[in-house]
């Protein structure tokens, strides 16, 4: 596998292969799979540009979210009235996010985001009945207005950090609207995928996909997304509430562990 000169060695694409699949499974229930591809491919392409893994990890994932969004669209058939504004702010937010990136050192805001992590698992733990069903909130302009909001929070949330992104997508959905789990989960995966299409098209302008990599990745990310959509549908809103919470916790101690080598990393 070449990209610039880079060497992979075939037990190394097969290890990236397999991460690929598990990150399609879990993004395609509540978002989170960047949790396990992203530091593999860091792992795996030690010599590679920053910006070429970020992009070849949107290049792999985008292809399980794609799938995931058809087979919930499909089985699940969400309110597309609610998910056009959604997506439609969301591709918004994404790209002031990615603009303002560029002035604000990232590291300011983990702690912060590592806070509201935990504030977000102590919210869905301590209400079992959170998400269990769908009980929409508010109406007409004022539902769409508040998906509309949260798209644009959560789309510049994804263009300037991301990590959390999937998982604060389907709390805002259950807890602000009151959607199910399942339904608020169909809903994140299509809003996130017009956040990854555009992070493509900007990466690939700018040359920073590995291209043959990216796409065998995305095969497998693709057959993992189809399978854990189906489970989801399968095993409904605490099927997903539990992954929620394995996710979160996942993100908290991520996170936590960035925010600690903040302080006492090598300087």
């Amino acid at each position: 596998m070449l990209h610039d000169g880079l060497q992979l060695s075939l037990l190394g694409v097969a290890l990236l292969i397999l991460v690929a699949f598990a990150a399609g499974w879990v993004d395609s229930v509540v978002g989170g799979g960047g949790l396990l591809q992203l530091p593999a491919l860091l792992i795996g392409l030690p010599d590679s540009q920053p910006a070429a893994i970020l992009g070849t990890n949107k290049l792999s994932s985008v292809w399980g979210t794609a799938v995931a969004s058809i087979t919930y669209a499909i089985k699940v058939r969400p309110d597309w009235r609610t998910i056009i504004p959604l997506v439609i702010t969301s591709g918004l937010g994404a790209a002031g996010g990615a603009m303002v990136a560029q002035y604000l050192p990232k590291s300011i805001f983990t702690p912060i985001v590592l806070i509201a992590l935990i504030g977000v698992g102590i919210f869905t733990w301590r209400r079992p009945k959170l998400g269990m069903i769908s009980e929409r909130k508010h109406a007409g302009s004022h539902h769409y207005g508040r998906a509309a909001a949260i798209g644009l929070g959560i789309g510049c949330y994804d263009g300037l950090i991301g990590p959390g992104t999937g998982a604060f997508f389907v709390i805002l959905l259950v807890s602000v609207l009151g959607y199910g789990f399942l339904e608020a989960s169909a809903k994140a995966r299509i809003a996130n995928l017009t956040t990854n299409l555009g992070a493509i098209i900007v990466f690939g302008v700018h040359g920073q996909l590995i291209w043959q990599l990216g796409l065998a990745m995305g095969a497998a990310n693709l057959i993992g997304g189809l399978l854990g959509a189906r489970m989801a549908i399968r095993g409904g809103n605490e099927f997903v509430r539990r992954v929620f919470l394995i996710v979160v916790l996942a993100l908290i101690l991520k996170l936590g562990y960035d925010t600690v080598m903040q302080f006492v990393g090598p300087r």
